[in-house]
């Protein structure tokens, strides 16, 4: 998958809902400290931690602490790495799609 279908599949993850004017985040699940809109044209989970926080915690929240997907996401996080987290939160999403 390239970084457009990755960012896609955590939209759709978090709930995001695409539409005509762009991805809706109808529970202000991605709640940005710039803006107060709930409608993006540009999904930025591989840009800004600000956008990726949020999909981490939900994925703590889906999983159990002894999961080995979740431990893959926290060992990333103490690398300070966002590609490296991305890709990690990818990889836990696929997992818990196909597990759920």
């Amino acid at each position: 998958m390239n970084t457009q279908e990755n960012n896609k599949l955590i939209a759709e993850f978090m709930g995001m809902q695409k539409t005509d004017i762009g991805w809706y985040d109808a529970e202000k699940l991605i709640d940005l400290w710039y803006t107060t809109d709930n409608t993006f044209d540009e999904l930025l989970f591989n840009k800004s931690w600000d956008w990726l926080k949020p999909v981490v915690k939900k994925c703590r929240e889906e999983s159990n602490e002894e999961d080995s997907h979740w431990e893959a996401i926290y060992y990333t996080l103490e690398e300070c790495d966002r590609d490296v987290t991305h890709q990690a939160v990818v990889e836990f999403i696929k997992w818990y799609n196909e597990n759920n």
